[in-house]
């Protein structure tokens, strides 16, 4: 299980760089933080080995042995416009306080810890000055889950039982001193099975009523139906000034801090994934124009979308990183990641997100669990009793587990054999396809009502823990 976690790309260390904080964080720290070791120092959202360093954390003595490892994604590019060489890096940390696999891990718990939380940070270096521009993701921070039912999409439960303003307003009070002022960019449906989860976050960020908060729902499917995608210039437009009034970091080639990011947008789709990431870059890009221009690099009037060989870096560094923080959440790569390298929506790239679609299909229903476990076993969220009795890993499997799709697949394989060796009459052969045909139906209903039951669910963490 422990291999497992291991084996999924997108494990970074430094031994001489602090991964786990923004450039920024960095700037706004005393001399005595400076003279920390990297364990003691770095963010603990981000350090995924903490629960295997935690030893080595009560012995001061012992902590340059011990080095954070994040989770997530680094790509650094050598750059050059007009001449100019400038070293562009992309950052995501993925925080490893309610981490998990994409249906068995949504919304927050009760430390306000939302589920697939992600910080990226863009940075830029050139000639000694440094710029970054940082973006959050989370899951819809409320109380609410997704469970696997062998339907292709299950539908969102709201959770009636608990009190959803308390670890709300613990994430945004939370977000608000890491961060600053927080733009919410809501990309979920607004029909459907998702629109109670957009009516709730709406309602409850109006409920809380801070100004350092602030909404913007923005229909992602529908706006940019058949294929539409320019129409996300009008959510750009509507996001403009927040970005201007938010900023950027820059510190000037002596160290002087020039100009300092105010707020995040928090952008959010259901899983955080794709729509998401398709949002995120275009924030990134605004920002980027603007940070380039103010070093020097780009003249007045020029714009990065007509620097090719940088745009094709630009792009396809951002598909990357859609496609890393898929494989760690959904076991997959990304949707939509031609749209992100190319900047339009292609019939191949159409085909392959369909594939995507059914390999996450397969694993969130077949094999979630197992990585569910191995995660919350490598973070620590499950510890080891060397006296309990037996493993909760194997649990012991009912009948109907075995029986019913064995029926299943029978009744099935009749119907067709009737349908290819024909009776002696067409009504003899009617009635065979009618009898097995209903067999394997009825079967196939009862698999699909007692869905719950035939999905690969966690073992280790009572559900009941993680919701």
């Amino acid at each position: 299980m422990l291999n497992h976690v291991l084996s999924v790309d997108g494990f970074y260390f430094s031994t001489t760089y602090d991964l786990t904080h923004t450039l920024q964080r960095l700037a706004n720290t005393s001399p005595e933080f400076q003279e920390m070791s990297l364990l003691e120092r770095a963010d603990p959202r981000f350090v995924w080995n903490g629960h295997l360093l935690r030893e080595f954390i009560a012995q001061p003595e012992i902590h340059r042995f011990a080095t954070p490892v994040m989770h997530g994604f680094i790509t650094m590019h050598s750059c050059s416009i007009n001449g100019k060489c400038f070293d562009w890096l992309l950052v995501s940390r993925r925080s490893c306080f309610r981490a998990g696999v994409r249906y068995y891990v949504r919304g927050i718990d009760s430390e306000g810890h939302a589920a697939n939380f992600v910080e990226t940070e863009q940075i830029v270096h050139y000639k000694g000055s440094k710029a970054s521009f940082v973006q959050t993701r989370g899951s819809i921070p409320f109380f609410w889950s997704q469970r696997p039912n062998l339907k292709y999409k299950p539908k969102p439960q709201i959770s009636k039982s608990v009190n959803h303003m308390d670890g709300f307003q613990r994430h945004f009070d939370s977000q608000i001193i890491s961060y600053g002022k927080q733009m919410i960019v809501n990309l979920v449906n607004h029909k459907g099975s998702e629109k109670p989860l957009e009516q709730t976050f709406s309602k409850m960020v109006n409920s809380m009523a801070n100004g350092m908060v602030r909404y913007v729902a923005f229909d992602f499917h529908k706006e940019c139906s058949r294929m539409r995608w320019d129409r996300l210039q009008i959510l750009l437009d509507q996001l403009a000034d927040q970005q201007d009034e938010f900023s950027y970091f820059l510190v000037d080639s002596e160290g002087k801090t020039v100009t300092q990011q105010e707020g995040t947008f928090r952008s959010n789709c259901m899983d955080c994934l794709d729509r998401t990431n398709v949002i995120q870059s275009l924030l990134a890009r605004r920002s980027l124009q603007a940070q380039l221009q103010r070093l020097g690099v780009l003249h007045v009037g020029q714009r990065i979308e007509e620097q090719a060989d940088f745009e094709k870096i630009y792009k396809n560094a951002w598909a990357d990183n859609a496609n890393a923080c898929a494989k760690q959440y959904a076991g997959t790569g990304a949707l939509k990641t031609d749209y992100t390298r190319t900047g339009k929506r292609t019939q191949w790239g159409l085909i392959m997100d369909g594939w995507n679609s059914l390999i996450r299909y397969y694993k969130n229903n077949f094999s979630d669990g197992f990585r569910q476990d191995a995660i919350d076993l490598f973070l620590g969220n499950y510890s080891v009793d060397e006296v309990e009795p037996a493993s909760p890993l194997h649990v012991k499997k009912d009948w109907k587990f075995l029986a019913l799709p064995i029926i299943m697949v029978v009744a099935f394989s009749m119907c067709i054999i009737c349908l290819l060796m024909a009776g002696d009459t067409w009504t003899e052969t009617l009635a065979y396809v009618l009898f097995w045909g209903s067999a394997s139906f009825g079967t196939f209903a009862i698999i699909l009502y007692n869905g719950k039951d035939f999905v690969d669910a966690p073992k280790l963490v009572q559900k009941e823990k993680m919701d």
